[in-house]
C-alpha cells in the first residue's frame, strides 16, 4: 500500500494555500507520488515542482479543466508541456469565460438583494476565479457560515446565484490535453455518473479514470474499475484537497494498492 496524491488544489484558483504549501501538507501525509492540478490554470506548478524536488519527491505537471457540459464534469491532463501555446490559449479562454460567469453570479445575487461585489471577488482570485470565491465573501460578510453554505442557499441550480457552467466541451477537453502531449483522465466521475459517456470520451483520447476518491462508495470503485478494465484505463488517485480551511478534506494523500500504483507510477512517471 502507498500514498500520493494526483487532484489537489491551490489559491492559484479556489485551494486556500500556497502551492508550497500544499506539497509540504503532501509531504507531511506520506505521498509519494504527487499532482497540483489548479483549475484551469498551470501558474502553480513550478513552485511545486521546485519544492518537490528539494524532497525528492516526484511531482507530475497537472490541470484541472472544467467543462460546460456539467458543473462537476472535470477531466485532469497529466504530463502535459507547460510551453504548449495552443493550450495555454485555451486555458486562458478557459479563464475568461469563468469571469464573465462570475460577474453573472454576483448581478443575480445583487437583485436578489445581497451586498457584494465584484471588487470583493475578483481580490481574491488573481489567477482563476470561481463560484468557491463567491461563497467566501458571503461567508465572510456572515451571509453564509460557510463556503459549501454558500453553494447550498445561493450557487447550486435553483438557486438565485446560479449560472450554468461554461468552457469547453468534454470531447474537446480531452482533445486539448492530448494535443499538449498529456494523459487524460476524468475527474471524480462518481459524482457524474448520470453524464457518462465513455465510448465517446475513449475514442476522444481518455485515458484514465480518477477511481480513487473520497466520495466514492465501494461499489462505485468496483464499477469504475469494471470500466477500466472494458476500455484499458489506467486508475488514478486523489483527494480532491483544498487546503485545510477548503470545507473539504483536511489532509491530502490517498491509499493505493498494488498493481494499481505500479502501473500508475509507470505510466505517469515512463510515459
Amino acid at each position: 500500500m502507498a500514498k500520493l496524491d494526483l487532484h489537489t488544489h491551490s489559491h492559484f484558483s479556489d485551494g486556500t494555500c500556497s502551492p508550497e504549501e500544499v506539497v509540504h501538507s503532501a509531504l507531511k501525509a506520506g505521498s509519494t507520488l504527487f499532482a497540483l492540478t489548479d483549475h484551469d490554470t498551470t501558474d502553480g506548478i513550478l513552485q511545486a515542482q521546485a519544492l518537490c524536488e528539494q524532497h525528492h519527491l516526484p511531482c507530475i505537471t497537472g490541470v484541472e479543466i472544467s467543462t460546460r457540459d456539467q458543473d462537476h464534469l472535470h477531466f485532469l491532463g497529466y504530463n502535459i508541456d507547460l510551453q504548449n501555446a495552443p493550450f495555454q490559449t485555451f486555458l486562458a479562454e478557459n479563464r475568461r469565460q469563468r469571469r464573465e460567469r462570475i460577474c453573472k453570479i454576483i448581478r443575480q445575487l445583487q437583485q436578489a438583494g445581497l451586498d457584494i461585489t465584484e471588487e470583493e471577488v475578483f481580490e481574491r482570485a488573481p489567477h482563476t476565479v470561481s463560484r468557491a470565491h463567491v461563497a467566501d465573501v458571503l461567508k465572510a460578510k456572515h451571509l453564509v457560515p460557510s463556503r459549501q453554505m454558500g453553494f447550498r442557499k445561493y450557487l447550486l441550480p435553483g438557486c438565485a446565484g446560479y449560472v450554468p457552467s461554461a468552457g469547453a466541451t468534454a470531447i474537446e477537453a480531452i482533445r486539448r490535453i492530448k494535443q499538449a502531449g498529456g494523459l487524460a483522465v476524468i475527474a471524480h466521475p462518481g459524482i457524474v455518473a448520470e453524464h457518462w459517456d465513455f465510448p465517446a470520451w475513449v475514442e476522444a483520447g481518455l485515458d484514465g479514470i480518477e477511481v480513487f476518491y473520497p466520495a466514492h462508495s465501494y461499489a462505485m470503485k468496483t464499477e469504475l474499475l469494471k470500466l477500466a478494465r472494458k476500455y484499458d484505463l489506467f486508475c488514478t488517485a486523489g483527494s480532491d484537497y483544498h487546503g485545510p480551511h477548503g470545507g473539504r478534506i483536511t489532509t491530502p494523500g490517498m491509499n493505493l494498492s498494488e498493481p494499481y500504483y505500479s502501473r500508475l507510477r509507470n505510466k505517469l512517471l515512463h510515459a
